[in-house]
């Protein structure tokens, strides 16, 4: 028995989502791939929470060589670990209640090992697709949405991995030492997801672009003053090209490095792609998963 999960590309809500503003989440064609027939010597410590014996998890193609990309894969291994358990069981993993438990257990379990989030790689793995993810104390609510038409996403790695954690607990400390900047940054971030939530349901391309553009300057003033570099140098030039092009170039997720998404009206420019390419960036291709976790 094997099970794929797939990987994600946050687009908005990043350190907000921890607030109760809604995120937009996008399941990628990028894939975890858990083999039942063998198991894991040395899992990792989010599949030690989780589970007595591991299964293997393939995540070769979330990452870059040694490099993770980004796209959530001690996530997406972890739900895939969940689900070729269940489904050797015979649990159909298409059915929404199967689908609530592979939630719930790996939430906890990713939570335990990287000391919390928000869970919403957790849910982009679980579902897939398009989702609007919100958190109200301790209950997480997801609602599957489309991207407005006339956009296009593309996603380029920076040659970095970066650890979430750290980037949020510089976030954090940034919290305690000054609790003022800490809420002006939140805030604007914030308003950003809210605005962008109602693009998305209404199907406001220009809205959702508007968003976008709000949350890359939320997040470089979130690092400025957190002292965390949630967007590198190299980025910097990147995203005045992308704003020549009436795009916005930005972190997916935490940042402080792993891969960006571009967003646009138009997919990037030559010339943006071959600055990209100078400055070592390397596109990422992908497309939406629309199936979540499945056994195959």
């Amino acid at each position: 028995m094997i099970a794929r999960a797939p990987g994600k590309l946050l687009l908005t809500g990043a350190y907000a989502v921890l607030e109760g503003a809604p995120a937009i989440v996008v399941g990628v064609d990028r894939y975890a791939v858990a083999d039942g027939a063998t198991h894991d010597d040395a899992p990792s410590v989010e599949l030690r929470a989780a589970l007595e014996v591991a299964p293997k998890v393939d995540v070769s193609s979330l990452y870059e060589g040694t490099s993770k990309l980004g796209l959530g894969s001690s996530a997406a291994a972890l739900v895939a670990a969940l689900g070729v358990r269940l489904a050797e069981r015979g649990s159909d993993l298409a059915d929404p209640a199967v689908r609530e438990t592979i939630f719930a257990r790996a939430r906890s379990a990713h939570a335990a090992a990287q000391g919390g989030g928000s869970g919403v790689d957790i849910a982009a793995s679980v579902h897939g697709g398009v989702l609007e993810y919100r958190l109200k104390g301790d209950r997480a609510e997801r609602t599957p949405v489309e991207l407005p038409p006339g956009l296009h996403v593309s996603a380029f790695f920076s040659g970095t991995s970066a650890r979430t954690s750290e980037l949020r607990g510089r976030v954090d400390a940034l919290r305690e030492r000054s609790p003022r900047l800490h809420a002006e940054c939140m805030d604007a971030l914030e308003d950003a997801a809210e605005r962008a939530a109602v693009a998305v349901r209404g199907g406001d391309g220009k809205g959702f672009l508007s968003a976008c553009h709000d949350t890359a300057r939320g997040l470089e003033a979130l690092g400025r003053a957190a002292d965390a570099p949630i967007v590198r140098e190299s980025a910097k030039e990147l995203l005045v090209l992308a704003s020549l092009e009436g795009a916005v170039f930005f972190p997916s997720g935490a940042g402080g490095g792993d891969v960006f998404v571009f967003v646009g009206v138009a997919p990037p420019s030559e010339p943006f792609k071959a600055s990209a390419e100078r400055l070592a960036w390397k596109s990422v291709p992908f497309g939406i998963d629309r199936c979540g976790v499945h056994s195959v």
